[in-house]
C-alpha cells in the first residue's frame, strides 16, 4: 500500500504564543509583536522570516474572527480549508486592514491611517505670565491678550473663494492613499497632492489663502488660584485655536513664573525667613514682631535662644491650593554680634566676660548640637 506524506501545521494558539483563553486583546498585542518582527521589509532575503510572517497572518486570520476561531478550536486545522467553510484563512480584513495600519505606521513613521480626515482638532497654545510672590500666595485675576488662528470670517472656514468647499484630489480620486507594491505586500501611503485628505482646494479664498483661518487677537481674563507655585499650568478647555474643517478647539494653557520674594522662601505650602535678634534678646527673651505676608504677627522668644532655632507660627504659611488651610510660617533667629561698642558697652560687656565661666575647648559637630538642645 502506497503511503501519503503529510506535513502537519503547528497549532495556530503555539505560533502566537498565547493560550487558548486569551483574549482578542491579547491575539492582537501578540500578533503586533511577530508581525513588526518577521515582517519581510525589516528581515529582506531571509525566507524563514517570510514565512514565519505568513504562518502568523494565518494564524491571526483565523484566531481573531469569532466563528472561524471557534470551528477552529472543535475542528483543527481542517476547519480552514476552502472546502470546509468556503473562505479565505485568513479572518476580518477590516480588522487585518487596521493591523496593518499600525504595523506600517510604527515601520515607516506615519500615522497608520488608510484615508485622512480633513476635520482637524486646532492647536494648543502656550501663554507666559510673570507674577508677584504674593500673587502666588493669595491668587489675582488678570487679563491676557492672545494672539491665535480664528476661522476666517470671509470664507467661513472653507478656504474657498466660492464657498463650496474643497474638491475631490484628481491624483488619488478622493481615497486619501496610493498604493503601491512593495515585495510581499501592496503598500499604501498618504497621497501627496492633497496630504492624505482626498480633497483639494481649487479656488483658494482671497483672505486666508486656502489656509481656512486667519490670526487674529482675543483677551480674556485668568484667574490665578491662590497658592500656586513657580512653573504651574492652568489648562483653559477650547480656548486655543480654531481646528480645520469643523474640527474642534484645541486648549490654552498659561504657564506661571513666580518672581523670588526679598526675604521670604517657599517650601511646598510652608514659608520660611531669617530674622536677626540681639544678644540681650536672645539672653534675656524677647517679644518682636515679625512681618509676614498678611501682616505683622507676635514671636516670643525665650531667654537663653541660641542662633539658629527655628520657630514655627502656624497658619501664616501659603493657603493649600483648591483646598482649606495653610502653611506654616517657619523663622529661624540669628543672633547678631555687634562690630562696633561704646566705651560704657565695652566695659558692660568685659563685666559680664568675667561673670562667666566658658571653656573653650573643641567639641564635635554633634556635641555642638547637644549642648545648643540642652541651652534651648
Amino acid at each position: 500500500m502506497a503511503t501519503r506524506n503529510t506535513v502537519s501545521k503547528a497549532d495556530y494558539y503555539e505560533v502566537l504564543g498565547v493560550t487558548r483563553e486569551a483574549s482578542e486583546a491579547e491575539l492582537k498585542a501578540a500578533y503586533r509583536k511577530l508581525a513588526m518582527k518577521y515582517h519581510p521589509d525589516r528581515n529582506p532575503g531571509d525566507p524563514k522570516a517570510e514565512e514565519r510572517f505568513k504562518e502568523t497572518s494565518e494564524a491571526y486570520g483565523v484566531l481573531s474572527d469569532a466563528e472561524k476561531r471557534a470551528a477552529y478550536d472543535r475542528y483543527g486545522h481542517a476547519s480552514t480549508s476552502t472546502g470546509f467553510n468556503g473562505g479565505s484563512p485568513f479572518g476580518d480584513a477590516t480588522d487585518l486592514g487596521d493591523i496593518f495600519g499600525d504595523l506600517f505606521g510604527e515601520m515607516f513613521g506615519g500615522g497608520g491611517q488608510r484615508r485622512g480626515s480633513r476635520v482637524q482638532r486646532g492647536e494648543d497654545l502656550r501663554y507666559d505670565i510673570t507674577i508677584e510672590f504674593e500673587d502666588a500666595v493669595f491668587g489675582k485675576e488678570t487679563e491676557i491678550k492672545v494672539r491665535r488662528r480664528e476661522n476666517c470670517a470671509a470664507c467661513r472656514g472653507t478656504g474657498t473663494s466660492t464657498g463650496r468647499g474643497p474638491s475631490v484630489c484628481a491624483t488619488c480620486q478622493g481615497r486619501g492613499q496610493l498604493r503601491y507594491q512593495q515585495g510581499f505586500f501592496s503598500v499604501a501611503r498618504a497621497c501627496s497632492n492633497c496630504g492624505g485628505s482626498g480633497t483639494v482646494i481649487t479656488d483658494p479664498c482671497t483672505t486666508c489663502r486656502g489656509e481656512t483661518r486667519v490670526v487674529r487677537e482675543f483677551k480674556m481674563n485668568v484667574k490665578v488660584p491662590a497658592g500656586v507655585e513657580d512653573g504651574t499650568r492652568i489648562r483653559y478647555s477650547g480656548e486655543g485655536e480654531s481646528g480645520r474643517f469643523g474640527g474642534p478647539r484645541g486648549d490654552l494653557y498659561v504657564v506661571l513664573t513666580v518672581r523670588p520674594h526679598d526675604f521670604f522662601e517657599r517650601d511646598g505650602y510652608d514659608l520660611h525667613c531669617v530674622v536677626p535678634i540681639s544678644f540681650p534678646q536672645a539672653a534675656l527673651g524677647a517679644e518682636i514682631q515679625i512681618p509676614a505676608l498678611d501682616g505683622e504677627v507676635t514671636l516670643r522668644v525665650p531667654e537663653g535662644t541660641q542662633s539658629g532655632k527655628e520657630f514655627r507660627i502656624r497658619n501664616h504659611g501659603v493657603p493649600h491650593l483648591n483646598e482649606s488651610g495653610r502653611g506654616d510660617l517657619v523663622v529661624e533667629v540669628m543672633v547678631q554680634t555687634p562690630k562696633k561698642l561704646s566705651r560704657t558697652q565695652r566695659e558692660l560687656v568685659r563685666q559680664l566676660a568675667e561673670s562667666m565661666e566658658v571653656e573653650n575647648k573643641p567639641a564635635s559637630r554633634n556635641m555642638l548640637n547637644k549642648m545648643k538642645d540642652l541651652f534651648s
